[in-house]
């Protein structure tokens, strides 16, 4: 049996996990979701790192992190006791910059979401990030069914810049085992961009699965064998 610590991404919450523990623990895992202070303008990595950490069982977790909560995650091994990180579309830090920064020099984000979504962000009046739910639907759950996702898109919330526009506070990746997921369908994260970010950073090849941006809402049971064996897999050697 694996615990497994489940950290939602950007303007999400603990809610976009239910089905995919309903999954674990129908093959006998347990898991936690955890709850970001996503809205908190003065929360960053370090604090999700900190808030992450405190659902990590003593015995060892797996920790799963999607979309942006991966700029947290080397970060929470130094915190707790990691069996090994799972990044599920995510955002890879690098240190010594911030996110920001690698949006001026590189193209992390899918084309889609630089054609369709980003021309339609809003901020409320704190500056948080916010999407239409016409946006979110077929941003992050354009794959699900539609009931889900137009619940999903309801149930957004504003993100804060914080994590963003910080300098990494990551000063090298965590040593325990790491892998990459991702959907081939993502409209949000770019799928170049994630398979060159997880070779030079993580010193991993992406293990891609079918679906979009939230194969946990999508494809809950798929994503639920995806991480329960890579939670027993033999250590790899990384990529050279």
């Amino acid at each position: 049996m694996t615990h497994f610590v489940l950290v939602h991404g950007a303007w999400h919450g603990p809610w976009c996990w239910s089905f995919l523990t309903e999954s674990l623990r129908d093959n006998g895992h347990t898991a936690t979701a955890v709850e970001l202070p996503s809205d908190d303008p003065t929360a960053g990595a370090e604090q999700y790192a900190r808030v992450i950490a405190h659902e990590v069982n003593d015995t060892g977790s797996v920790v799963v992190g999607h979309s942006m909560s991966g700029l947290a995650l080397p970060l929470v091994p130094a915190l707790a006791n990691v069996s090994a990180l799972i990044y599920l579309a995510a955002l890879l830090p690098e240190p010594g910059r911030s996110w920001r920064d690698q949006l001026t020099e590189t193209r992390p984000m899918a084309d889609w979401f630089y054609a369709n979504a980003l021309p339609e962000q809003c901020r409320d009046d704190q500056g948080r990030t916010e999407w239409p739910s016409h946006v979110a639907e077929q941003l992050f759950f354009h794959d699900c069914e539609p009931d889900v996702r137009s619940r999903a898109a309801q149930k957004l919330r504003p993100q804060a810049a914080t994590p963003v526009a910080e300098i990494s506070p990551v000063e090298q990746f965590a040593s325990v085992p790491s892998y990459y997921v991702m959907g081939r369908e993502d409209r949000a994260v770019s799928r170049t961009w994630a398979a060159g970010a997880a070779a030079d950073r993580l010193g991993v090849s992406v293990r891609w699965i079918d679906g979009a941006h939230s194969p946990f809402l999508a494809r809950p049971a798929e994503l639920a064998r995806t991480l329960a064996a890579l939670a027993t897999e033999p250590v790899q050697d990384k990529i050279p």
